[in-house]
This record gives structure tokens, C-alpha cells and sequence, in this order.
């Protein structure tokens, strides 16, 4: 039976990516996409995910706005990395599927609700405030959450929007808080893990050797998101950080980690938004998330790559 998953979203590049990958396999039924405000407004989210499913020949897939800002604060963009449009790199044309009138924290609850418990995966992929707020409206939705895996964090490689903090969980730390403190078990994938994916050249070489004009589109997406990266850590390549998320429920055994205590920080002006992970057992704090530290990069884009080449050929 096919793992039944909500995606929670920002795209962003790698967030579409993160989708196509979804969509291409068959060990995975999409029950729903939300649109999370991160990376750019909710309305610029929710019309790149349906332009990303449309793309994936899928306008069976139902698409939800979620919340427009984080449930404390304003809300924090970064069109400095992902562009105007949060997708900058590839031109699709504008969806003409529509999006689903029912609230994207609405469809979380009643979905889990509607289904066995233990039966459906949450996949945030952005900020955390759409299950944030879900868990803080309706608490008995926890003990129904099969796993929720995210891609978020830092321990090792600390942040990339402050010295200490990741940007997902940096947006709205109140409700990464109240998403570790759920207690739904928990599988993140930190920058730990996304920093080893890196979009080499030889590896967008054979994503672009697939020859479609979905494969162009996505070319184009890592060309222009891999800049700032490249820029910033010297390296070949950018890292493609969500597609990790997706990956792992297909290929766990492509991953290393271990189970530890994370926390939250969301007061200190230095570190708000910082993943403080107990990775060496130091404290006697409870054990509440899979935190994720090695990754086989080159089995990752191999994966990628193949599930790229099923979809339809369409652009």
C-alpha cells in the first residue's frame, strides 16, 4: 500500500523538486499539498505549487493556502535566494488548476481525523505553521500522525539565515516548538544532512540529459538556486535540501542518524530559532526526534534523477 502523505510547502526550488519527486512514485499517495508562507508569501506558494503540479501532469492533486505568516510575529521571506517569483529559474505558465477553498490547516485536521490513526505522514517542507497551528487548534490530531518528517534545522553546521538558525524553523519557532512537543514522532533532515546533497555539475549534467521539458524546467530551477549557495560556501553546487525529505520515505536506508532530544529556542535574540539538538546525550531530556546526520548523496540523485525521467514530458 502506498504511504499516504501530506506535503506542507513553500516553494521555492527545492521544494518543487521535493514535489516532482512525490508525484513520480507510486510507493506514495498525495492526499493533499499546503501552501506554507516562507520562502515567499502564501500567495505566491500556492500558485507555485499548482504550476509544479501541472508541470507533473497532476491536476488531480488538491492544493490548499495555508496561513499567511508565522502564529508570533512578521513573517520572514527569502526572495534573496529563491527569487521574485520563490521559483525564478524556469517560466512556467500560470496554473489553471484551482486551489482548493478549504483553509490548508482545516484539510490537515479533518484529514487526519477522516483517516486511522497512524495512517497518514506530515512533510513539512517549509515553516512549520500550518501543523502548528493544526496541532494548537486540534491537540488529538498528534496521537493520530503516523511520522512527521521536515527538513529543518542544524547542529554541526549550524544555520544559514543566522549563525545559529535554520531558516524553516528561524520563520515561526513557535510552532516547530509545538511540533516537537507533539509528541507524533519525528524525523527531521537538518542542514547536516542537506549540505551534503550538493547539485554538482556533473549531477545537473544528468538531470539534463533526461532531455524533457520538465527536466529543463527543473535545469533551470538549480541553476539559478545553486548561485547564492555556491557563492556563499565555495562549493560546486548548492545544497537541494527537501527532495531530502521525500527520499527518505522512499530509500530510508539511505540515511544515518540517530534518535535524540530537540528543542526550540524561541526567545534568545542569538539563537532564536535554533535546533538545539542533544545528539551526545548529555541531558536527560526525553528522546523526541530522528535527527538525521549522513546521507548517501550520489544513491539520492540517482533516485532523483530516475523518478524525474517518469513523469510526463510536458513544460
Amino acid at each position: 500500500m502506498p504511504q499516504k502523505i501530506i506535503i506542507d510547502t513553500d516553494p521555492g526550488q527545492d521544494d518543487a523538486l521535493a514535489i516532482l519527486l512525490a508525484l513520480a512514485s507510486p510507493e506514495i499517495e498525495v492526499l493533499g499539498i499546503t501552501a506554507a508562507a516562507g520562502n515567499v508569501p502564501v500567495a505566491l506558494t500556492s500558485r507555485n505549487i499548482r504550476k509544479v503540479c501541472e508541470l507533473a501532469g497532476r491536476t488531480d492533486v488538491k492544493v490548499f493556502a495555508g496561513c499567511d505568516g508565522p502564529m508570533e510575529g512578521s513573517l520572514f521571506t527569502a526572495e534573496y535566494v529563491h527569487g521574485a517569483t520563490g521559483m525564478d529559474g524556469a517560466d512556467l505558465p500560470e496554473p489553471g488548476m484551482p486551489l482548493q477553498s478549504q483553509h490548508g490547516v482545516d484539510f490537515i485536521i479533518e484529514t487526519l481525523m477522516a483517516h486511522e490513526p497512524g495512517t497518514v505522514t506530515i512533510c513539512t517542507l517549509g515553516p512549520m505553521t500550518n501543523l502548528g497551528t493544526a496541532l494548537d487548534r486540534e491537540p488529538a490530531i498528534a496521537a493520530r500522525i503516523r511520522k512527521i518528517v521536515l527538513m529543518g534545522g542544524g547542529l554541526f553546521e549550524g544555520g544559514n539565515v543566522t549563525p545559529a538558525a535554520e531558516f524553516n524553523i528561524f520563520v515561526d519557532p513557535k510552532a516547530a516548538k509545538i511540533c516537537f512537543g507533539c509528541g507524533a514522532p519525528i524525523v527531521m533532515m537538518p542542514l547536516d544532512v542537506t549540505h551534503q546533497t550538493l547539485t554538482t555539475a556533473s549531477r545537473v549534467a544528468a538531470i539534463k540529459a533526461l532531455g524533457t521539458p520538465l527536466a529543463n524546467a527543473v535545469v533551470g530551477w538549480l541553476e539559478f538556486f545553486e548561485r547564492f549557495d555556491e557563492q556563499k560556501y565555495g562549493t560546486d553546487g548548492g545544497p537541494l535540501h527537501d527532495p531530502n525529505v521525500i527520499a527518505y520515505l522512499l530509500k530510508p536506508e539511505l540515511y544515518e542518524g540517530r534518535l535524540c532530544n530537540v528543542e526550540i529556542e524561541t526567545e534568545s535574540p542569538l539563537t532564536k530559532g535554533m535546533t538545539v539538538a542533544d545528539w551526545w546525550g548529555v541531558t536527560d531530556r526525553p528522546k523526541n526526534a530522528t535527527f538525521m546526520r549522513n546521507v548517501d548523496a550520489d544513491g539520492f540523485y540517482a533516485l532523483l534523477t530516475e523518478r524525474l525521467a517518469r513523469l510526463p514530458a510536458k513544460g
